[in-house]
C-alpha cells in the first residue's frame, strides 16, 4: 500500500512512528511549514518532519494547496491513501479525492463528540468520563465524516492533557494500523455521524487559561490539569503569574475569600475557591515566574516565605 502521511505535534510524530515500525512506511510526508521558535526565533523543523528526515522520507511542507505545482506533486505519489493526523489545515475536495481509497483521519475523541482543534482538552476540562480516538474516512467538513474504527478509555480527576494525550498516541496509532490492515482486505464500513451530538472543541487560547476562584473546585481541577501540556492555567501574585499544572480536590470548609491561602504544608498550598470560597483546592506542582514547574514541596523548600496564609491570588476576570 503506497501511503502519504501528513501530521505536525509530537501526536502525529507517534503515529508516524508507529507505522514505520509497522513496516508501513509512507512514500512520502507532509508537514506545516517550518516556524521560528525560542528567543533567537530560529526556524525548528516539526516533529513529524524530523521523523521523516531521520527515515529518510521525502518531506513536502505547501501553505496550502491551492497551487497547481502542489496538487501536481501530491497526484505523482499515485497513492492508495493519506493519513491525516493533526495536520493543521482543512484539506480541500481535490486533495481528499487524489489517493485511491481517499484521506482518514486519527482523531482524538469519540466523534462525533469534540470535533475541532482541542478535544482532548475539551473533553477534561468538561468532566467526560471517557474519550479516545476515532478513525475516520475524511470529507470536505471539520471532522464529520464517516467513522471506520473507535477506541475508547477512561477519564478520571487524576487524567492531564499531557497524560491522556500520551496514551492516545498509543491507543491511536493501534487503532491505525488496524483500520490500514481491514482496508487492505475490503472489511470496514464507515458509520455515519449524528451530527446532533456534536460539540466544538475550540483552540485554546492565553485568555481563557486565567483561573476565576469563584469557579468550583471540580471545574478549577479540570481546567488545570486539561490545559498542563500547552496553555497552563495561571493566577496573579504579586503582580507576577504564578501557573499551575497538578491539584486535587479537598474537603470543604470555612468560607473565605476566594483565592485566598487557607493552609500551607509540606507537600502541598490549599486555596479556597467556590461561589462563596467555602471549597478547596490543594496545589501540588506550580511554576513560579522565571522558574521551571516543580512539585510545591520542592518551591516551598527553596521560598519559603514567598506564599503566607491569608494572601490571595488576584484575578483580572
Amino acid at each position: 500500500m503506497r501511503i502519504i502521511f501528513a501530521g505536525t505535534p509530537d501526536f502525529a510524530a507517534g503515529n508516524l512512528q508507529a507505522l514505520i515500525a509497522a513496516g508501513l512506511t509512507p512514500v512520502a510526508v507532509y508537514s506545516q511549514p517550518d516556524r521560528p521558535k525560542g528567543r533567537g526565533k530560529k526556524l525548528i523543523a516539526t516533529p513529524v518532519k524530523a521523523v521523516a528526515i531521520e527515515h529518510d522520507i521525502p518531506v513536502y511542507q505547501p501553505l496550502n494547496f491551492k497551487s497547481d505545482d502542489d496538487l501536481a506533486i501530491l497526484r505523482s505519489h499515485n497513492a492508495d491513501i493519506m493519513i491525516v493526523v493533526a495536520y493543521g489545515l482543512l484539506l480541500p475536495k481535490t486533495v481528499l479525492d487524489t489517493p485511491r481509497l481517499g484521506c482518514i483521519n486519527v482523531h482524538a475523541s469519540l466523534l462525533p463528540r469534540w470535533r475541532g482543534a482541542a478535544p482532548i482538552e475539551r473533553a477534561i476540562e468538561a468532566g467526560d468520563d471517557e474519550t479516545g480516538v476515532t478513525i475516520m474516512q475524511m470529507d470536505e467538513g471539520l471532522d464529520t465524516g464517516n467513522m471506520l474504527n473507535i477506541k475508547r478509555c477512561n477519564i478520571n480527576n487524576a487524567t492531564t492533557g499531557d497524560s491522556l494525550r500520551e496514551s492516545l498516541q498509543v491507543t491511536g496509532a493501534q487503532a491505525l494500523i488496524e483500520t490500514l490492515h481491514q482496508l487492505t482486505q475490503g472489511a470496514l464500513s464507515g458509520e455515519k455521524q449524528d451530527d446532533e451530538l456534536a460539540c466544538y472543541a475550540k483552540k485554546l487560547t492565553k485568555q481563557e487559561a486565567e483561573l476565576n476562584w469563584h469557579d468550583s473546585a471540580e471545574a478549577l481541577l479540570q481546567k488545570i490539569h486539561a490545559f498542563n501540556s500547552s496553555n497552563a492555567c495561571y493566577s496573579l501574585w504579586a503582580g507576577e503569574r504564578i501557573k499551575f499544572f497538578c491539584v486535587n480536590q479537598a474537603e470543604a470548609s470555612t468560607p473565605q475569600t476566594p483565592g485566598s491561602i487557607c493552609q500551607i504544608s509540606k507537600k502541598f498550598i490549599e486555596v479556597a475557591c467556590g461561589e462563596n470560597g467555602s471549597e478547596r483546592l490543594h496545589l501540588k506542582e506550580i511554576q513560579l515566574p522565571n522558574a521551571k514547574r516543580m512539585p510545591v514541596a520542592a518551591v516551598l523548600n527553596g521560598k519559603k516565605d514567598f506564599f503566607q496564609i491569608g494572601q490571595a491570588f488576584n484575578t483580572s476576570i
